[in-house]
């Protein structure tokens, strides 16, 4: 499976990642077999974070790999300092806790790439980028990252660092597909608009979306008549995704593949390095979104699947 690079871990992070928010102990061996299957198929990259499943999700993540034997072929992102029902906690205690608590329930001494779960604007970047670097210096991160940042406040960081001499954000991981939102997901989401992406081209900065496929839009389960999902609904339904869904599957049946895979295909072929969350939980979706990795999309085609460009050239 293809990889990129990012800046602050040595190791090539495929770019299907492997979405755990459903790994509860219950469930462990529908979660061992996912894994198995997903680095069968040259995946490496697992996502992760304290709130899922109340812990549990980095809990399994630990006993797998301490049952496999496998730490070192894995990627680990987990992400912390999401807000709880006392408000935003994203500063200096919060990270130290809950990256204390990840590491124990992962059972290892160390993340390849850590995210803030969410951000806080009230407080100043240059706060939390000295209190991520800590953690760097001791060995406990490797890169760092902004899940559900804005591209100004990643900036704003990535400025502070450099200015300061320490190490800042080298990747982000907001939602990116291509049914665009009406609105957030949940409170403090952040899904990446025409201005993000100029950014992350411009920055070369990596991209790992969440909600990759767009929770299941492009499937073919849904239409405007049906509207028996409140979320989906909510954030999805609307003419321009309409017509993004409709050019989709006419460019599924031109290139002969399913339009599921040709929302991923999106994700992948931005011109700045990506990395798709995938919640594929059985071998039929997890071949889905293998096959999906080798799609190549023209930048006219994004373009016009995007709406952004009337017909594809060429």
């Amino acid at each position: 499976m293809k990889t990129i690079l990012i800046p602050g871990t040595d190791k090539p992070v495929s770019i299907l990642m492997k979405g755990s928010d459903y790994f509860t102990h219950d469930q462990y061996e529908k979660a061992a077999a996912n894994l198995d299957a997903f680095l069968a198929i040259g995946g490496n990259a697992v996502d992760t974070a304290h709130i899922y499943c109340g812990g549990q999700s980095e809990e399994v993540l630990g006993r797998y790999m301490e049952e496999r034997g496998n730490r070192d072929d894995l990627v680990i992102l987990t992400k912390g300092a999401h807000h709880d029902h006392t408000g935003p906690r994203v500063n200096r205690q919060a990270i130290n806790s809950d990256l204390t608590t990840s590491l124990e329930r992962l059972r290892t001494d160390y993340v390849e790439l850590y995210a803030l779960h969410r951000d806080d604007p009230s407080v100043p970047v240059g706060e939390i980028i000295e209190a991520l670097n800590e953690h760097i210096e001791a060995g406990r991160i490797g890169a760092i990252g902004g899940s559900n940042w804005t591209w100004q406040r990643l900036q704003e960081a990535n400025e502070y660092a450099a200015a300061h001499g320490l190490a800042g954000f080298t990747f982000s991981s907001p939602n990116l597909s291509l049914a665009k939102v009406n609105e957030p997901f949940w409170h403090g989401c952040v899904s990446a608009d025409a201005e993000t992406l100029r950014w992350h081209e411009q920055q070369q900065l990596p991209l790992l979306s969440w909600s990759s496929q767009a929770r299941g839009f492009f499937t073919g389960r849904f239409s405007p008549e049906v509207r028996d999902n409140d979320d989906i609904v909510r954030v999805f339904y609307s003419d321009g995704n309409w017509e993004r869904l409709r050019r989709a599957e006419q460019l599924a049946k031109e290139k002969e593949v399913t339009v599921i895979q040709i929302a991923l295909a999106y994700v992948l072929n931005q011109p700045f390095p990506t990395c798709a969350l995938i919640g594929a939980q059985n071998a039929q979706e997890l071949r889905s979104c293998q096959e999906g990795t080798s799609i190549k999309l023209t930048r006219a085609e994004l373009d016009w699947l995007d709406l952004t460009a009337a017909s594809v050239a060429g």
